[in-house]
């Protein structure tokens, strides 16, 4: 039986992820939950098989989440299921320790085999991302310019992106004003931006948020 964790920040689309694993005969769902936070306090405690988690959540990114979650409980496999497309983020998830990558438009079937793939081979890559695999995407000439941005700076862009302060963002990362600060000085040197508004009009453009 695998044990199914399911963390969205919409509570009717929790709802029906919920009932896609229930379906299942093989699966079984051990909770939900809606903020980052929740999910990594209950996974001190618990254990499952698989986690299907958004990248969009309110209190804190979901890549932070999802490292957090791989030093915590290595041997949990996590499935990012999200509303954007495999060109935005995919690529760097699966570099940050997610096992699979699916967009909220693929089939309840899909989903599925998602988590049965991942639980039992270690894995699941869709087509269009084993595509952006090899091409190489994310580095070269062609790259967008938030793809030259650590991890912890996408991070961070991505909660200003979302409207955040930069003291809640140190709040949310469990970092420093400071640390904060540094690394915004970073992203708006990558980016050419001259302030937080320009770098949460750039993570609307590019459709990070």
């Amino acid at each position: 039986m695998i044990r199914v964790f399911v963390v969205d920040d919409h509570a009717v689309v929790r709802e029906g992820i919920k009932r896609i694993v229930q379906s299942a005969p093989d699966m079984m769902l051990m909770g939900e939950a809606g903020e980052g936070g929740e999910v990594l306090a209950r996974a001190e405690r618990e254990v499952w098989d698989v986690l299907l988690l958004d990248l969009s959540l309110p209190d804190r990114s979901g890549l932070d989440v999802l490292t957090r979650m791989k030093a915590l409980r290595p041997q949990t496999k996590v499935v990012v299921l999200t509303m954007h497309a495999e060109d935005q983020y995919a690529v760097r998830v699966l570099r940050a320790g997610a096992d699979g990558y699916l967009t909220k438009g693929r089939s309840s079937q899909e989903l599925l085999d998602a988590i049965r793939a991942v639980a039992t081979e270690g894995k699941y890559i869709t087509a269009r991302l084993a595509e952006l695999l090899l091409s190489g995407h994310g580095s070269g000439e062609h790259a967008a310019p938030h793809e030259a941005l650590s991890d912890r700076e996408m991070e961070v862009l991505l909660l200003i992106g979302r409207g955040m302060t930069p003291s809640a963002v140190a709040d949310a990362l469990e970092v420093k004003p400071s640390t904060v600060s540094t690394h915004l000085r970073a992203i708006k040197d990558k980016l050419g931006a001259g302030s937080l508004g320009d770098l949460v009009q750039y993570a609307v453009r590019a459709g990070l948020v």
